[in-house]
């Protein structure tokens, strides 16, 4: 939370990078990351002069090809010429960070789609980029994108082999919101096997990460995972302690509780389990 910027902090960041003559100064790869914020700003005039200063600028093809792919994601450009690119990227010496860029995009596109035996080629070609360069950051993204799309597959097996291994580098890493992330997504699997101790021991894990973090999100994920695992066993009691608790989370962060928790607290109060058995 202490490295998140306020949309005011952003917008003055922009200026005091692009005003006047300013821009002349940034080169493609800042003009690039920029572009994300102008767009999250609303800002699409700024956005399309950062993208048209980055493809001015360009050092090289490598550059080239990356302004490239930001402009087909900004016209939300059809998969066949992302892919276009993307294999023609893979042809560049020194490219991989940017054939894996545009493999993982294509194949979200493609899960977006439900067209998920191509999510998967792109994915794990992605991930190969990136393993080939020892990119740790993008493995772990190609990691959790493999084991969304097996559980899109009904294989939670298989997800459970990729969040296993996604969550070993996390820990490798340090990275304690992905870890709490990962934990929570491999809980899902656990739980849909079956497995409910191993998911209990998931979620609970992931939910003292995001009471460290102060994450309301993730706070959310684990206890909704525990109340849902809870009710299963029919401890319906455990189920609204964790209701109640992430409520009060939200409260005591003076935000509103989503509606879906309050509904399930008050679902739970008008549940009388006697009323199943008759």
């Amino acid at each position: 939370m202490d490295g998140e910027v306020t949309a005011e902090q952003a917008r003055r960041i922009l200026d005091m990078l692009t005003n006047g003559g300013a821009m002349e100064d940034i080169n493609t790869p800042l003009a690039l990351r920029l572009i994300p914020l102008a767009l999250e700003l609303e800002d699409e005039s700024l956005a399309e002069r950062l993208l048209t200063h980055a493809k001015t600028n360009a050092a090289d093809d490598l550059e080239s090809g990356w302004a490239t792919f930001e402009q087909l994601k900004i016209e939300e450009a059809p998969i066949e010429k992302l892919a276009e690119l993307t294999a023609h990227a893979e042809t560049m010496a020194g490219a991989e960070p940017l054939a894996a860029a545009m493999a993982h995009h294509v194949a979200l596109l493609h899960m977006a789609s439900e067209a998920y035996e191509e999510a998967q080629m792109f994915a794990t070609r992605s991930l190969r980029l990136r393993e080939a360069v020892k990119d740790e950051n993008g493995i772990a993204y190609g990691l959790a994108l493999l084991e969304a799309l097996a559980k899109k597959q009904h294989n939670h097996e298989t997800a459970l082999v990729h969040g296993s291994r996604r969550i070993e580098l996390l820990m490798k890493m340090k990275d304690e919101e992905g870890q709490m992330e990962a934990m929570a997504d491999m809980g899902h699997s656990q739980a849909t096997l079956g497995q409910f101790d191993a998911a209990k021991d998931l979620y609970t894990q992931s939910l003292e990460l995001a009471v460290v973090l102060e994450d309301l999100s993730g706070q959310l994920v684990a206890r909704w995972g525990l109340a849902d695992i809870a009710e299963i066993e029919e401890d319906y009691e455990t189920a609204m302690l964790q209701l109640s608790d992430c409520l009060h989370a939200f409260i005591n962060a003076g935000l509103p509780t989503p509606i879906a928790v309050r509904e399930r607290i008050e679902a739970l109060t008008n549940f009388n389990p006697s009323d199943e058995k008759r």
